[in-house]
C-alpha cells in the first residue's frame, strides 16, 4: 500500500472539511486538529514508502477524451511541502483559540478544503490536474479572506481574487496550447515537458511569460505584489498564515516543477530579466518594511523580500539544465521560511489581541510581563534575518553564493543589491523587536498583557526547536533532498 497513501493524503482534509461543516459549536476545532495531524502522519508514511528511485507514483485514468489522468507524484520536494502544509495548519489551529473564531464549523471546514487544494498542487503529476488543484486552493481561501478579518477585508480579498484569477487564466491558456502541440495529446508531466521543450524559442518565450505571470502573482514578485500587503493586513491571522507560510510556496514550487523543466530555452532567455525583477522586489519590499508602523504590513513586506531572494536564486543557474546550488538552497528555504513566518504571524496575532492594535507605536515594554513571548519573538525574528545557527542561515548563504556565481553579466550588481535586503531586514526586524517587547511600556495596555498559555508555549517550542535543529544541522534536509536525484 504505497501509492494509495497519496490518495488518502488528499482525501483526509476533504473528509474532515465535510464533517466540520455539519458540526455545531467548537467541536469542529477537534476535527481540524485531528485531520491535520493525520495529514502529517500519512505524509511521513508515504515518504517511508518511497521506492529506490525516490518517486512514488499513483496513476488512474480520469478524462480519457482530453488525455487528462489522475496522476500523483510524491518525492522529497513534495514531501517537504506536504509536511510543511500539515505543520502550518496543525500548529496554527492549536495556537489560535477557537473562542476567537466566529462560526468555527464554517471556518475550519474552509481551512481544511484549502489544505486539500494545497496538497493537490504539491502532488499533481498531470498539468490539467495541477491547474484544477491550483484553483481549488484559491476558492476556500477567498471565502476565508472575505468572511473573516478587518473592516476592508472584502475589498482586499476581491483584489486578491482578481489578481490570482487573471494569472490562472493565462496559465490555463498556456497549458492548453502546449497540450495541443503534443504528438500524444496528454497532460502527464513527462509528455508535457517533452512537448514544451520541443517548441521553437519564440513560442516558448511567450508561453514562459504567461506561466511566470501566474506564478509571480502567487509568490508574489514586484510589480505583481500589490494584493499582498492589503490581504495580509485585513485577513484573520490563521488565513494570513496559510497565505504566507504555504500558499506563496505554490508559486516557487510551480517554477521548479512546471516552468523551468518545461520551457528550458525560454528560461535561459528570461534569466537575467527575472533575476533583476526579483532583486527589485528585495530592495523595494525591504524599503517599504522600514517605514511601516503597522506590524502586519511590516511582516508582509518582509515576506516579499524573502521570496524575491528565493526567486532570484532559482534563476541563477550557471548553464541551461545544470543542477545548481541555488535550487537546493531554495527548497530548503521554502521549508524554513514557512516555519519562520508561521512563528512570526502567531506572535503578531498575540500582540494584536493583547494590545488591541496593529500599530507598533502603541506597543512596547512587555519583556518583563511576558518572558516566554519575548524569548520566542527574539529567536524567531533572528531566524527571519538569517542569523548564523538558525535555520535560514545555510540556505541564504548558498543563495547569495549561487547569485554571485550565476554567470550573469549583472551577477555582482545583483548580489550587492540583494545584500541590501540583509541590512534593511536587520534594521526593521530589530526595530520591531524593540517596539513590541523592549520599548517604553504602554501602561494602559500592558496591564492586560498575559504571557503565552501552555498550548501556545508548546507550539512555540516546536517552532523554535525546528529553527535550531535545522540551523545546527541543515543536512537533515539536504540528505532528504538527495533522494530527488
Amino acid at each position: 500500500m504505497g501509492s494509495e497513501l497519496l490518495v488518502i493524503l488528499l482525501l483526509l482534509p476533504i473528509v474532515g472539511a465535510f464533517i466540520s461543516f455539519f458540526l455545531k459549536g467548537n467541536s469542529s476545532w477537534f476535527v481540524g486538529v485531528a485531520f491535520s495531524t493525520l495529514t502529517i502522519l500519512v505524509s511521513l508514511l508515504a515518504y517511508k514508502a518511497l521506492p529506490a528511485d525516490g518517486f512514488l507514483l499513483y496513476k488512474q485514468e480520469w478524462i480519457p477524451m482530453i488525455g487528462a489522468n489522475f496522476n500523483l507524484s510524491y518525492h522529497a520536494l513534495a514531501f517537504l511541502m506536504c509536511l510543511l502544509t500539515g505543520l502550518v495548519f496543525l500548529l496554527s489551529m492549536i495556537f489560535v483559540d477557537v473562542k476567537n473564531i466566529e462560526n468555527p464549523s464554517k471556518f475550519y471546514g474552509l481551512m481544511l478544503l484549502s489544505q486539500a487544494g494545497l496538497l493537490g498542487v504539491f502532488l499533481a503529476n498531470d498539468a490539467f490536474l495541477f491547474y484544477i488543484f491550483w484553483e481549488l486552493a484559491l476558492i476556500p481561501v477567498y471565502f476565508l479572506c472575505s468572511m473573516y478579518g478587518g473592516e476592508n477585508r472584502v475589498k482586499a480579498s476581491f483584489k486578491f481574487f482578481i489578481y490570482t484569477f487573471v494569472g490562472s487564466l493565462l496559465m490555463l491558456v498556456g497549458i492548453i496550447y502546449i497540450h495541443q502541440q503534443g504528438v500524444t495529446q496528454n497532460f502527464s508531466w513527462e509528455i508535457f515537458t517533452a512537448t514544451g521543450n520541443g517548441l521553437p524559442l519564440n513560442e516558448q518565450i511567450i508561453l514562459f511569460a504567461m506561466f511566470f505571470l501566474a506564478f509571480a502573482i502567487k509568490m508574489p514578485i514586484f510589480p505583481f505584489h500589490t494584493w499582498q500587503p492589503d490581504t495580509y493586513e485585513q485577513s484573520a491571522t490563521p488565513v494570513t498564515i496559510v497565505l504566507s507560510a504555504v500558499m506563496v510556496k505554490m508559486g516557487l514550487f510551480a517554477v521548479i516543477t512546471w516552468l523551468l523543466p518545461v520551457l528550458q530555452l525560454a528560461a535561459d532567455y528570461w534569466q537575467d530579466a527575472i533575476m533583476i525583477l526579483s532583486v527589485i522586489s528585495i530592495v523595494y519590499a525591504s524599503c517599504m518594511a522600514l517605514v511601516q508602523t503597522n506590524v502586519k504590513r511590516l511582516v508582509a513586506y518582509s515576506s516579499i523580500a524573502h521570496i524575491g531572494l528565493m526567486c532570484a536564486s532559482l534563476f541563477s543557474f550557471p548553464a541551461l539544465g545544470e543542477e545548481h546550488m541555488g535550487a537546493s538552497a531554495v527548497v530548503l528555504q521554502m521549508f524554513n521560511h514557512g516555519i519562520n513566518i508561521l512563528g512570526l504571524w502567531l506572535l503578531v496575532y498575540v500582540a494584536e489581541k493583547r494590545f488591541g492594535t496593529q500599530d507598533l507605536r502603541e506597543m512596547g515594554g512587555i519583556a518583563k510581563v511576558a518572558p516566554i513571548f519575548t524569548t520566542a519573538l527574539v529567536i524567531i525574528s533572528f531566524a527571519n534575518i538569517s542569523l548564523p545557527l538558525t535555520n535560514s542561515f545555510p540556505a541564504e548563504f548558498m543563495m547569495f553564493t549561487s547569485l554571485f556565481t550565476s554567470g550573469s553579466q549583472w551577477a555582482i550588481g545583483l548580489t550587492f543589491f540583494a545584500g541590501l535586503g540583509i541590512i534593511f531586514g536587520a534594521i526593521y526586524t530589530l526595530r520591531m523587536i524593540q517596539q513590541v517587547a523592549f520599548g517604553p511600556a504602554n501602561e494602559t495596555k500592558n496591564n492586560n498583557f498575559k504571557d503565552l498559555d501552555w498550548s501556545q508555549t508548546i507550539v512555540m517550542a516546536v517552532i523554535v526547536s525546528i529553527i535550531l535543529i535545522v540551523g545546527f544541522y541543515p543536512n537533515i534536509i539536504f540528505n532528504l533532498l538527495n533522494t530527488m536525484h
